[in-house]
C-alpha cells in the first residue's frame, strides 16, 4: 500500500463515473450516508449539487463539517477520504454550469445540458466541499 500523491489523487477523483460517499450528521448526532455525483473545481474541492428538501441538505444547512470517500472496487484497490467543509450556495446561475459538468461526466456530453437544467433550479442546493484533511491509499492488496 502506498499514499497517493496530489496529482495521481486528482486523476483518480476524476477517471470514469465514480461516485462519493457523502457522509453528514442528522440532527440526532447519527450519521447519514449517501452517494453523491461530484467533479472537481480548479482549486481541488469537490463540488455536486442536491435537492433542497433532502436529508443531507438538511444536515448541510446544520452542520458544514463532512466527509466523502471515493474507491475503487477493483484489486489492488484504492481510495480517497476527504474530510472537510461544505460551502452551500442557491444561486442557480453559479449552479448551471457545475450541474451541466457533472451531467456530461456520469450521463454523457450529449444529455448534460438537460441534465444542467433538470438540477440547476430553485431549491436546489449547489455544494463545494474543501478539504481539511485527504487520507489518498492506492494498492492497497499489493
Amino acid at each position: 500500500m502506498r499514499e497517493m500523491d496530489e496529482q495521481e489523487r486528482r486523476r483518480f477523483l476524476s477517471e470514469g463515473t465514480r461516485t462519493a460517499k457523502l457522509a453528514t450528521v442528522r440532527a440526532d448526532g447519527s450519521p447519514h450516508v449517501v452517494p453523491v455525483w461530484f467533479v472537481i473545481d480548479d482549486d481541488g474541492a469537490l463540488v455536486f449539487n442536491v435537492d433542497g428538501g433532502s436529508l443531507k441538505a438538511k444536515a448541510l444547512r446544520r452542520d458544514q463539517r463532512v466527509s466523502l470517500c471515493v474507491d475503487d472496487e477493483t484489486p489492488p484497490y484504492a481510495f480517497v477520504l476527504v474530510e472537510g467543509t461544505a460551502e452551500v450556495t442557491y444561486e442557480v446561475e453559479e449552479m448551471l454550469p457545475w450541474a451541466t459538468r457533472i451531467g456530461a461526466r456520469y450521463i454523457g456530453a450529449e444529455a448534460a445540458e438537460a441534465f444542467g437544467r433538470r438540477n440547476a433550479v430553485p431549491g436546489e442546493l449547489l455544494v463545494r466541499v474543501r478539504a481539511t484533511r485527504v487520507i489518498a491509499r492506492a494498492g492497497i492488496a499489493d
